[in-house]
């Protein structure tokens, strides 16, 4: 929750987040099926009543920053999903549903439901199936790309198509597959992931994909980047908006270029 309060206060237009369900079927928010990474205790996240849920450790890698690491605030409790909706009622938040379980899509749109929230959600999963029970459950929940979608939309802008299909997702959100090379070790990457890198990249990063989702109303995220050539590239392609870790970086590149 520090983490998302110190994102808000810098102005973060939308958090981003993951859902497990508790053995007493509680929505929580975190991104492992499994604590060991995030509290050293080795357990699932689905076996585990919400009240015996281990403390985050003080201090937690950075997935996307290489050799770095941040301290954890005082309130170390993996908070529930309705504290985060309580806590900013009128920020836009990003579901990713993590795991494809019914209980839990069905808990989510209840919740989004609840705290009238259908409006400043966006929620799905980079599974197809797990979309797709979205859309069933709730098709008022704007909705993201699953990666066979990804790959869809792809073949339609490749083959000059996309603009004669209606789509019913709107949100694109994809990463910068350039960044890989900053997170591993020089000169550990074969030629092999280079290239499949290289390609991903090429394929992925179009100002003219950018372009043509924002112009039918689409919404384009990168992530997750978390420098500042990295937050100029997206913005230079026509994203809308970039994930990071760094919200205060963020915030300092936009001011330093006058973006909004």
């Amino acid at each position: 929750m520090a983490a998302f309060t110190h994102a808000v206060q810098l102005g973060t237009d939308m958090l981003e987040l993951d859902c497990h369900l508790t053995k007493d079927e509680q929505v929580v928010v975190v991104h492992d099926s499994n604590l060991r990474r995030l509290t050293g205790v080795d357990a699932n996240v689905s076996e585990v009543p919400y009240s015996d849920l281990p403390p985050y450790l003080c201090k937690l890698g950075v997935s996307f920053q290489r050799e770095c690491f941040v301290e954890g605030g005082k309130d170390k409790r993996i908070p529930l999903l309705r504290d985060v909706f309580e806590a900013f009622p009128r920020i836009p938040i990003n579901i990713d549903i993590k795991v494809n379980d019914d209980r839990l899509i069905r808990k989510v749109s209840e919740m989004v439901v609840k705290y009238d929230r259908e409006h400043l959600t966006v929620w799905g999963n980079s599974r197809d199936q797990i979309v797709q029970k979205c859309y069933k459950e709730n098709p008022r929940i704007p909705l993201l790309f699953s990666l066979s979608r990804v790959l869809l939309l792809l073949g339609l802008f490749y083959t000059g198509l996309l603009p004669f299909v209606p789509l019913k997702e709107q949100f694109l959100e994809i990463p910068m597959p350039s960044i890989t090379a900053k997170l591993r070790e020089p000169g550990c990457r074969t030629r092999s992931e280079r290239l499949i890198t290289w390609l991903a990249d090429t394929l992925l990063m179009r100002k003219a994909l950018f372009d043509h989702l924002t112009a039918r109303g689409m919404q384009v995220y990168v992530w997750v980047l978390n420098d500042e050539e990295d937050f100029k590239r997206a913005f230079d392609l026509g994203a809308t908006g970039v994930m990071t870790d760094y919200p205060t970086k963020l915030k300092e590149f936009l001011e330093k270029n006058n973006l909004p």
